[in-house]
């Protein structure tokens, strides 16, 4: 989208105004809760891409935009393989700014702004796909030029369908989710779900001493699981990328400065698990890991512990992210 320099009033309204927790309220209230628990789905819209258009989408370049954020590790994921399968000039992308307030997610100058259909908040997005909408405004959303309407913002599909549905279009051989790995692939997803993507919330949540203890030493569990795993395995199935290791990455590249401040879960950080932390910088290697990633948003959030919880110290700790990996010589 190409805006005049010296249009300051056509400037502005590609904007959102500055978020505003004072005047607008924190995100949340009335979003989260807009549906009673079991009546709808947290991330309503589960519209599939197919290769053949079964499905009523069918891909297509140029038809479908992401709407990411920088700092969200579900929509890291989507930007991840968007590059690694090589669709940059496929299936378009941009970036809500990293603040939000009652509102949602909004476009401001920071990151730029919609460049599909104008808008100043992604609510907007929302609302044109089904008036009223009074739910969670997520990220990613996945857009339809077509039919100007939200095809999905069902995290774990989207990134699916840009692996397998594109292919005729895929700018690289990569194959995350290989026809034959398939149950190998998704059982190691949903440990990876159970026990780290989703450690924060649970730790973090736990009420009393014993849920946290076991919620924190189911976490540390797993990564010494994963960190056993790849002690003589470059990536999580062997010599190539697959989504496993893309579900599994988004987590470890906020473990140390987010994740782990967050929610007190393990006095040994990620550089302290010799294995994970050779595979991670490894992954961080590759342009579609290091391009699509700000360790500056990873901030941990605050809150409110359960009282008479008693929980580990645990300080932000930024690693080397350029130091050498040294895993080049596994499964060759």
């Amino acid at each position: 989208m190409t805006v005049a320099a010296d249009s300051s009033a056509r400037q502005t309204s590609l904007y959102a105004t500055p978020a505003d927790v004072q005047v607008h309220g924190p995100y949340g209230p009335g979003r989260f809760d807009a549906a009673p628990r079991g009546v709808r789905a947290l991330y309503p819209f589960h519209g599939r891409i197919t290769a053949d258009g079964s499905s009523g989408f069918r891909a297509e370049p140029g038809r479908y935009h992401i709407y990411s954020a920088w700092h969200c590790p579900w929509a890291h994921r989507a930007a991840i393989v968007r590059k690694l399968v090589g669709l940059e000039d496929v299936v378009s992308l941009s970036y809500v700014d990293d603040e939000r307030d009652a509102r949602g997610w909004a476009f401001r100058e920071r990151r730029g702004p919609d460049p599909v259909n104008g808008f100043t908040l992604l609510a907007q997005a929302y609302e044109a796909t089904e008036p009223g909408y009074p739910g969670h405004i997520s990220v990613p959303t996945l857009w339809d030029r077509v039919t100007g309407r939200i095809v999905s913002n069902h995290y774990p599909d989207i990134t699916l369908d840009l692996a397998t549905q594109f292919e005729e279009w895929a700018g690289s051989s990569v194959r995350l989710y290989d026809a034959g790995s398939r149950a190998e692939i998704d059982e190691l997803n949903e440990e990876i779900l159970r026990h780290v993507n989703t450690a924060v919330s649970k730790v973090a949540g736990a009420a009393t001493q014993e849920a946290y203890e076991e919620a924190r030493a189911g976490t540390v569990a797993a990564l010494e699981r994963l960190d056993e795993r790849l002690a003589d395995r470059r990536y999580l199935l062997g010599d190539a990328v697959t989504e496993a290791d893309v579900r599994l990455w988004v987590t470890l590249a906020r473990f140390d400065l987010a994740d782990n401040p967050a929610a007190r879960i393990s006095e040994r950080r990620l550089t302290d698990f010799a294995h994970l932390w050779a595979y991670a910088r490894d992954l961080y290697s590759l342009p579609a890991f290091r391009d699509t990633t700000d360790f500056s948003t990873y901030r941990h959030t605050a809150f409110t512990p359960a009282e008479g919880v008693e929980r580990i110290d645990v300080e932000p700790s930024p690693g080397d992210w350029d130091a050498p990996h040294g895993r080049e010589g596994l499964n060759t």
